[in-house]
């Protein structure tokens, strides 16, 4: 059995959106494993820069993909977005706001609190 996962505060994680259905897992959580290698961990709230920015950059979040089951994602979507990109997205000054109790502990890896503190829902 696996411990429960936490978030960055420190508390239990909590989910990020079941509609649209997110996490790497599809399970509605911000969860990583090893087979994640994106570390798909920070929950945020989707705004339109930031989905023009994705796309610029090769990842287009906002056009559906029905063989992925995605109906694309539109501004105040949540998502469990990749914490490199959001890290890239907020040098760009286009990161998108964080629910802090939705992402995963693991993200403090790459991304420091005070960033995410600095962009909280």
């Amino acid at each position: 059995m696996m411990d429960k996962p936490l978030n960055v505060l420190g508390g239990a994680l909590e989910p990020c959106s079941m509609a649209p259905l997110t996490g790497f897992y599809r399970d509605g959580c911000c969860n990583t494993g090893p087979e994640d290698g994106g570390r798909h961990t920070v929950c945020v709230i989707v705004n339109a820069e930031f989905l023009a920015l994705s796309k610029y950059l090769g990842n287009d979040l906002s056009t559906p993909r029905p063989e992925y089951r995605f109906a694309g994602l539109k501004p105040g979507d949540r998502w469990c977005l990749c914490a490199a990109r959001f890290m890239q997205a907020a040098e760009e000054l286009a990161a998108p706001l964080v629910v802090l109790e939705s992402t995963h502990m693991r993200t403090l890896d790459i991304v420091p609190l005070e960033l995410l503190q600095a962009h909280k829902a």
